[in-house]
């Protein structure tokens, strides 16, 4: 389970205040990539807070609600969108979620913990932490936020165009959704930089 061994080490260096950032979102076909920074506090537990993959839709709804309203935790959820997507790359679009993300924390911190690699030219100083949304409290609080934010969003979007069934697979390229591809063609909200997207010799749907 994650701790804050990583955020107490920083502490110790008198960084003070430690962001751990996450996103969700990379892969899938359609919808925007989601970032979370999220500063807490010293001694913060949380029971059962954990890597946002390894946790129920329920759970996650519930540790959402309990990070997001306590106010001795500081965060900020931001995307980048479709098209921002196609524009930059989804590696590009991503970390600008992230900055977008930290940018509205107030007070900035003074270091973050990054899920996966450094970023290259990144605002602050930071560490990138392989897996660390499995070592790192701060990083698994962001991914619950970063994932529950974006699973909403989906949620609209299914409501939006409810022949994609973006409500259950959140955009993933799953056998029902390149189904729906298949016979609706993509809509405005499917990245058109991805593979098969990219490939399907139809008229997008920007309506």
């Amino acid at each position: 389970m994650p701790d804050l061994a990583l955020e107490i080490a920083l502490q110790a260096r008198g960084l003070c205040r430690i962001a751990g950032i996450d996103e969700a979102g990379r892969g899938p076909l359609a919808g925007p990539v989601a970032a979370a920074a999220v500063i807490l506090p010293i001694g913060f537990t949380c029971s059962g807070l954990d890597d946002s993959k390894k946790i129920s839709p329920r759970k996650r709804d519930l540790l959402y609600a309990k990070l997001t309203t306590d106010p001795e935790i500081c965060w900020a959820v931001a995307t980048a969108g479709r098209e921002e997507i196609d524009r930059l790359n989804i590696l590009n679009a991503t970390h600008l979620a992230m900055r977008r993300a930290v940018e509205a924390l107030d007070p900035a911190p003074d270091h973050c913990l990054i899920d996966g690699l450094r970023v290259k030219n990144f605002l602050l100083p930071h560490d990138g932490i392989v897996k660390g949304d499995g070592l790192s409290l701060s990083i698994a609080a962001a991914s619950i936020i970063a994932k529950v934010t974006r699973d909403r969003i989906m949620a609209g979007l299914d409501r939006e165009f409810p022949q994609f069934g973006f409500a259950k697979h959140q955009g993933y390229g799953t056998k029902a959704h390149l189904e729906a591809l298949r016979i609706h063609g993509p809509c405005c909200h499917h990245r058109r930089s991805f593979q098969p997207i990219a490939q399907l010799a139809l008229p997008l749907d920007d309506g």
